[in-house]
């Protein structure tokens, strides 16, 4: 009898011991969620001289050309900004751009690890303008290719001048 109930005693405890050290690789294996869903969102952009595009876009980040500024991920993973790839208010920019074609050109700065807008359909910043980014009507705090969008957000783009 004390030596059935030693080995179920010795054999718990090794079951134990087991399932304790797998538990941190299993919770590490856990797969991250999908973030990068597609999203809808309104996007608006507005030039000097009026309305330049106002539509529904389906957008999620992904890899963005410009003729400027080259290819590069445009995912929310910029500057470390989110831990997987999310729809960002640049890459929601470019699709619509394709889907509707009009032009967009950008330059990449590899210091802040994403594009600043420099044209929209033709419409250039220069020396006294540039093309700022909104979402919901608050500025984005980062770059476009950084920010988090939601299903629903309204993103603007805006040319303003200084």
């Amino acid at each position: 009898m004390r030596q059935t109930l030693a080995r179920r005693a010795l054999v718990t405890a090794a079951v134990l011991g087991l399932a304790l050290a797998t538990a941190p690789a299993a919770a590490q294996a856990a797969p991250a969620p999908h973030t990068n869903k597609p999203v809808r969102v309104s996007l608006t952009v507005q030039g000097p001289d009026g309305l330049l595009f106002k539509g529904k876009i389906t957008s999620k980040g992904h890899d963005v050309t410009t003729a400027t500024g080259g290819t590069h991920k445009c995912d929310g993973t910029n500057g470390g900004q989110n831990p997987t790839p999310v729809p960002t208010p640049t890459a929601a920019l470019d699709d619509a751009a394709r889907l509707n074609y009009f032009g967009w050109d950008g330059t990449w700065y590899a210091s802040f690890d994403d594009f600043s807008v420099d044209t929209i359909k033709e419409v250039s910043g220069g020396g006294s303008a540039y093309w700022s980014i909104s979402v919901n009507g608050t500025p984005t705090p980062v770059g476009g290719c950084q920010f988090k969008l939601k299903a629903g957000d309204q993103v603007a783009f805006t040319w303003t001048s200084f």
